[in-house]
C-alpha cells in the first residue's frame, strides 16, 4: 500500500460512516513481542568521524556578545567537507544566529558551554523552507536547522538558551509574554499563512520572514536522515523545541528541556519514520511530547505519517500533555509505543491525549501504552478529543483506532477518561488492562466510542468492568 493511501477523505456510507483500510500489524501483546523489537533495531544513532574542530580555531569569542555565527557555521561547514566529525562549543557563553547542520557533523556543547542565541530577527536570515504549526513556508531560519542532510547531530552537557521570554515570546502576541495583539502579533501572519494553504499557493511563494512575528522553532533538521539529539538542556524556546520535519531513523535521548513559553512543545516529530524518544526530561509551556504529521491541506499534500515511534523511560512535569497525537495529524500517526514514563505535576493537565478533529482528519491507530506511572493531572488521565478546536466543522473525519493501555498507575486526576468521538465516525477499539486509577474526582466521559474494553481496571479503589 502506498503511502498516499493512508490518507484520505471519508464518504458517508449507510451508517454514515467508512474505515480505512487497516494496514498489516500484529495487535495487543503480538505488537509489543513482534513489531516493537523491529522498530528498535531499525533506529541507529549516527556515527561521526573522531576528529574535534574547536569554534574558537574559526573565530568564535566567548562572552555573550561578539556575534558567533559566521564562526560556528565555518567551522561546521569546514569539519563537513573535511569528512566530518565534531564541532566544538567549549565552556562559555557564545552568542549566535541560526546555526546550520551539515551531513557528518556533530555540533557538541560542552560542560559549561551556553549557545545563546540572538534577539535580532536579521540573525536568521536568509529565509530557509520551514513548517510552522503543520504549514509550509519560506521564513526566517530555526535556531538550528538542517535540510537534506545525513548523518547529523547535537550533544554535550551543555545548554541552548533561545532567548524566548526576553524576546520571542512577545511576538504571539498575549500580553502576558509582552506581546500586543494590535501591533506586536504573530495572529495577522498566521492567518495569511491559513488562507495561503487552504489555496494550495506554491510554498516557494509563501514568503513571511521579518516582520511577520512567527516565531522560529528552536531545532529543526528537514527532510534529513540518521539524526541524533542528546545530552543537552534546553530553555528558554520562541516555541516548539526539537521539531524533526520529514526524517527517518531520529533518536532523541538525556535531554532536559524546561521552557514554559506560548506554544513550547518538548518534543514534535512530524512526518518521520522511526524515532526513538529516550530517557529525557520535559517541563513545558504546552505538549511535553506532540506527534504530528502536517496541517489540513499540507498534511494531505504531503501525506506522509509520522509512524513507528517509541517513547520511553521519559520525565513529564508541567505540560498540556504528556504524550501526546496531534493536533496537526491530517498525514495521520500510527505504530506508537510508549512504556515507563513518569508523569506527574499538578499543571499536567493530560497524561496520554489525543487531539484532533474534522479539519484536520487523517487515520490515527496501533497506540500501545505499557507501565506508565501517573503521579496527579488537572484533567482526564486519558483523553481522546475529536472536538479539538475546530471540531466537526470540516470534510475531513478523523479515524482514531486500536490504542492500548496495559499496567498504568495514576494516583489522581479529574477523569480516568474522556474520549469524544463524532457520531458518524467514533473512536474504535480502546483497551484498558491492568490499570488503578486512584482518587478521581469527576465520572469519565465517553462519547461515540465503539469497543471499549476494560480488563482488571479499578478507579477509586473499586474494580470496574464498563463506564
Amino acid at each position: 500500500m502506498k503511502r498516499r493511501d493512508f490518507i484520505f477523505n471519508l464518504s458517508l456510507g449507510t451508517a454514515g460512516f467508512a474505515i480505512a483500510p487497516r494496514l498489516a500489524f500484529a495487535q495487543g501483546a503480538d505488537a509489543w513481542a513482534t513489531e516493537y523489537p523491529k522498530i528498535l533495531a531499525r533506529i541507529k544513532p549516527p556515527v561521526f568521524r573522531k576528529k574535534d574542530f574547536s569554534i574558537l580555531k574559526y573565530g568564535a569569542k566567548a562572552g555573550g556578545e561578539f556575534d558567533n555565527r559566521e564562526a560556528i557555521n565555518k567551522a561546521i561547514d569546514s569539519a563537513s567537507k573535511a569528512g566530518g566529525g565534531r564541532v566544538v562549543v567549549p565552556a562559555g557563553v557564545f552568542l549566535t544566529g541560526a546555526v546550520r547542520l551539515r551531513s557528518n557533523v556533530n555540533l557538541h556543547v560542552s560542560k559549561g558551554a551556553t549557545l545563546k542565541f540572538s534577539m535580532d530577527p536579521k540573525a536568521y536570515l536568509p529565509l530557509v523552507h520551514t513548517r510552522w504549526e503543520g504549514m509550509e513556508l519560506m521564513h526566517l531560519s530555526p535556531l538550528i536547522y538542517a535540510y537534506e542532510e545525513t548523518n547529523v547531530a547535537i550533544s554535550g552537557d551543555g545548554t541552548l538558551d533561545g532567548q524566548g521570554k526576553a524576546f520571542f515570546w512577545k511576538w504571539h502576541g498575549n500580553p502576558r509574554y509582552g506581546g500586543d495583539p494590535d501591533k506586536l502579533s504573530q495572529r495577522p501572519a498566521r492567518a495569511r499563512l491559513y488562507e495561503m494553504m487552504d489555496k494550495n499557493v506554491p510554498v516557494a511563494e509563501r514568503i513571511f520572514g521579518e516582520g511577520h512575528y512567527l516565531r522560529p522553532q528552536f531545532i529543526q533538521p528537514y527532510k534529513c536522515k540518521n539524526v541524533l539529539i542528546e545530552g543537552v538542556r534546553i530553555v528558554d524556546s520562541p516555541m516548539w523545541e526539537v521539531h524533526p520535519v520529514l526524517c527517518e531513523n531520529v533518536t532523541v535521548r538525556n535531554l532536559h528541556i524546561s521552557s514554559h513559553g506560548p506554544n513550547n512543545d518538548g518534543c514534535d516529530p512530524e512526518s518521520c519514520k522511526d524515532v526513538l524518544i529516550d530517557n529525557c526530561f520535559f517541563d513545558t509551556g504546552d505538549d511535553c511530547i506532540a506527534i504530528k504529521s502536517g496541517r489540513n491541506n499540507d498534511g494531505r499534500r504531503l501525506a506522509t505519517p509520522t509512524e513507528n515511534i517509541i517513547v520511553r523511560n521519559c520525565t513529564m512535569r508541567d505540560g498540556h500533555g504528556g504524550i501526546t497525537v496531534g493536533s496537526e495529524i491530517s498525514g495521520g500517526v500510527r505504530n506508537l509505543f510508549a512504556h515507563d514514563n513518569k508523569l506527574d505535576s499538578p499543571d499536567l493537565w493530560t497524561a496520554i491525549r489525543v487531539k484532533n478533529n474534522a479539519s484536520r482528519g487523517g487515520v490515527l491507530e496501533n497506540f500501545y501504552y505499557r507501565n506508565n506511572s501517573v503521579g496527579q493531572v488537572s484533567r482526564a488521565v486519558i483523553e481522546i478529543d475529536f472536538n479539538y478546536e475546530e471540531g466537526a466543522k470540516g470534510q475531513f473525519t478523523p479515524v482514531m483506532r486500536n490504542l492500548q493501555v496495559d499496567g498504568l498507575t495514576c494516583l489522581s486526576g479529574n477523569r480516568a477518561l474522556d474520549l469524544q468521538g463524532f457520531e458518524n465516525a467514533p473512536i474504535y477499539d480502546v483497551s484498558l488492562k491492568n490499570c488503578t486509577f486512584g482518587e478521581i474526582k469527576n465520572a469519565s466521559v465517553i462519547k461515540n466510542v465503539r469497543g471499549l474494553k476494560l480488563s482488571n481496571v479499578t478507579i477509586g479503589g473499586k474494580k470496574v468492568e464498563s463506564l
